[in-house]
Order: C-alpha cells, then structure tokens, then sequence
C-alpha cells in the first residue's frame, strides 16, 4: 500500500526492515539456544547471548522511530494502526529473544551429562513448528496476507499439543527416576519457553489481522 505522501512510505518501509532485520537475529537466537541444550554445547550459549544485546539496541531503536513517525506524521486509520502493530511485533520479538536466552542457559544444566531427558528431536520438531509460525506471521506483515496469519494462529495449537505431551514425559521420567529431577525441571523449562515462543509468534500474526481488517483477534477461540 502506497501513499501520496513519499515520506511516509519511506518511514513505514524503514520500520518492516527493522523488524524483518530484528525477526532474523531471534529466530537465529532461538535455533541457536535450542541447539546449545540438544549437543550440550556452550559455544553457542555464548552465541545467543552475544545477539541478545544486538536485539534489545534493536528493540529501542524501532521503539524510537515509531514514536518519532507518530509525531512527524501523525497517521490515523490503516497507517496508525500499522506502525502501533511494529510497536507490538517489535515487543514481541525482544520477548522472543529472552526466551532464547532463558533456553540457551538451561544448557549449562546439561553440559556435563551423556543424554537429554527426553529425546532430542521431539524438542527439535517443537521448535521447528515455532520457527515456521515466526517466520510465517513476519511474511505475512511484510505482505499483509491476513488468511496467511490466521493459519499461523491455528497451528499454534500443536504446539501446545507438543508441549503438554512433552511435560507429561517428563514428569513420568521424575517420578521413575528420582535422579534425573533437576535435569527434567531444566528441560521442562526449556519446553515453557519455546512454547511461549510460538505464543509471541502468534501474536505478531494477530496484529496482522488488526493491521488490514481492523478487528482485534485477539483472545478469540481459534
């Protein structure tokens, strides 16, 4: 969508690549962090902690150019909403990147032992679901494709699915073998936060939603 008025394409052009750019280091961040704890490997625990602070520069400089838009600008309807919904994509995306941190830590918990609690590709297929969902909701702000959001919001729901089968694994595993407890309560941990991961991904694709009809989808039963 164009506008007479170039100087606001130029503003809300800037403001998708920053969150296209910002999108990139978390969904980076996350896939790190996840594999840090899978191979036990510190290396990349340093990693996603080196991003992070690229991240929250990133995160207050969007903030910045949002407020300072509103200001020169002063948009109203469709445009006001787009750059309110890059307030709340970039907020979303930070939070991502804190999940990953929280994530990648949890590695220490495994450094020194030869095997996860639970097998390592059901975290791998659980994060893989959440990384498709964050990819999908910034492609479809970038195109504002609203039946492409929406089906990010549904498949948030296997994710919750994973995550419930997960924990349940995991606690039969503590109640089985009392030795293993504070490595399963590091795991279940890290499920937590991909899962709320995938709930931030949602959101972004819910604001996509707001941004091109208008209506606020948020709380609705899928």
């Amino acid at each position: 969508m164009e506008h007479t008025y170039r100087p606001f394409d130029a503003d809300i052009d800037n403001l998708r690549s920053a969150v296209t750019t910002m999108g990139g280091l978390v969904e980076r961040q996350l896939i790190r962090a996840v594999d840090a704890v899978r191979n036990r490997d510190l290396r990349l625990l340093a990693q996603v902690l080196a991003d992070e602070g690229v991240v929250n520069q990133l995160h207050l400089e969007t903030d910045l150019r949002c407020n300072q838009t509103i200001a020169r600008r002063q948009p109203i309807a469709v445009d006001l909403r787009e750059i309110i919904a890059v307030l709340h994509i970039n907020n979303d995306l930070e939070r991502i990147g804190d999940e990953a941190k929280k994530i990648a830590l949890k590695s220490r918990a495994f450094e020194a032992s030869g095997s996860l609690p639970i097998p390592s590709d059901r975290v791998e297929e659980m994060t893989g679901l959440v990384v498709e969902m964050l990819r999908d909701s910034l492609e479809a702000y970038i195109r504002h494709d609203t039946a492409a959001a929406k089906a990010v919001a549904v498949r948030d729901e296997a994710v919750d699915q994973l995550r419930d089968a997960l924990i349940g694994e995991l606690m039969d595993r503590i109640s089985g073998t009392p030795g293993i407890v504070s490595q399963a309560l590091a795991m279940i941990f890290v499920v937590q936060s991909i899962e709320r991961a995938g709930d931030h991904a949602k959101n972004i694709a819910e604001y996509v939603v707001h941004v091109v009809e208008g209506s606020d989808v948020r709380h609705q039963p899928v």
